[in-house]
């Protein structure tokens, strides 16, 4: 055993579902060796880089580990009775984690579009990501006590609530865009971006009045090469009809 207790933000709700699990199993909970049948993964035997704390930290998963016999490899005889063992436990653990929890959406109140935000509550260091699609989030809990719960996305003011949970809750966020934010961005003497914007403006007015006046041109001069020829044409044609005079001295 390890003396140190490495218990993760969310350890009071790990501790609330192992023990779910163990109170509904045949005789888990009557273990003698870990207290109520269940124990801290790491006061028990430390694995570095393991699965359930890399979904934990990064996916948002929570995860147990069930030991359901002593044997590695038990014989297929006794399965129907290990399932019959745990059953029950696994029935309740799944229905514990649908009804016991703060849940909701995150919405802007100027557009009323979801917002893809997080979750905090005080007190937990760890955040839970709203989904990207609905702004839809569920944050696990244990029941029978107060929370305050704050949804907060970049570019908006967070906003917080406390609720009392007694199995679900559901609370949902309207944010507020933060216009102080963008009202205080620091800018300098020289604003670049209107001064490349302007800048950008003028080059394609430029752009278009050069189109424009060499569109005039080409009309213009096609029609004076038109009116050339015609009038070359018109000048050749007379002198071939014109008869020849005397001159008279």
């Amino acid at each position: 055993m390890m003396r140190y207790y490495y218990g993760c933000p969310d350890d009071e709700a790990f501790q609330f579902l192992a023990s779910v699990y163990s109170r509904s199993h045949y005789n888990m909970s009557l273990s003698t060796e870990f207290q109520g049948g269940i124990i801290n993964g790491a006061s028990w035997y430390p694995i570095y880089g393991g699965m359930q704390d890399w979904n934990y930290i990064y996916g948002g998963c929570f995860e147990l580990t069930l030991e359901i016999s002593d044997d590695k490899w038990p014989s297929a005889e006794e399965l129907p009775t290990i399932w019959e063992y745990n059953k029950m436990s696994m029935l309740n653990l799944v229905a514990s984690l649908v009804k016991t929890g703060v849940r909701g959406r995150i919405f802007s109140s100027d557009s009323g579009r979801p917002l893809p935000g997080s979750i905090t509550i005080k007190g937990i260091n760890y955040t839970v990501n709203a989904g990207r699609a609905f702004a839809d989030y569920y944050r696990l809990l244990t029941p029978g006590k107060r929370y305050e719960v704050m949804g907060s996305m970049p570019g908006y003011k967070p906003k917080s609530t406390s609720i009392w949970l007694e199995e679900t809750a559901t609370a949902d966020f309207i944010l507020d865009p933060d216009s102080a934010l963008k009202d205080n961005t620091p800018r300098s003497i020289c604003d670049c971006s209107y001064d490349s914007k302007a800048k950008l403006v003028l080059l394609e007015f430029l752009l278009g009045f050069h189109m424009e006046v060499c569109f005039v041109l080409i009309v213009i001069g096609a029609l004076l090469c038109f009116l050339l020829k015609r009038r070359q044409k018109f000048t050749l044609g007379k002198h071939k009809q014109s008869p020849k005079r005397s001159v008279v001295v």
